[in-house]
């Protein structure tokens, strides 16, 4: 029992040191590139948000064409 909790303790620092190791190659993006990537997803999140709203008016209309009359 005692070889492997020892096994596994030898296995968590080498496993720790690997972590670090990795963590110190990471480069990070500057707030310039947070900030203009941030924009092309609001911006891409209001024009995904208009298409569907027109496309959900466009369906509406044609379903109460249709089928006459609704709200």
């Amino acid at each position: 029992m005692a070889v492997l909790e020892s096994a596994l303790a030898f296995n968590l620092v080498k496993f720790m040191r690997e972590v670090r190791a990795e963590a110190a190659k990471t480069t990070w993006p500057s707030r310039k590139e947070t900030v203009q990537t941030t924009g092309l997803v609001l911006a891409m999140v209001i024009v995904t948000a208009v298409f569907f709203l027109t496309v959900d008016q466009l369906i509406g209309a044609g379903i109460r064409a249709l089928f006459g009359g609704g709200s």
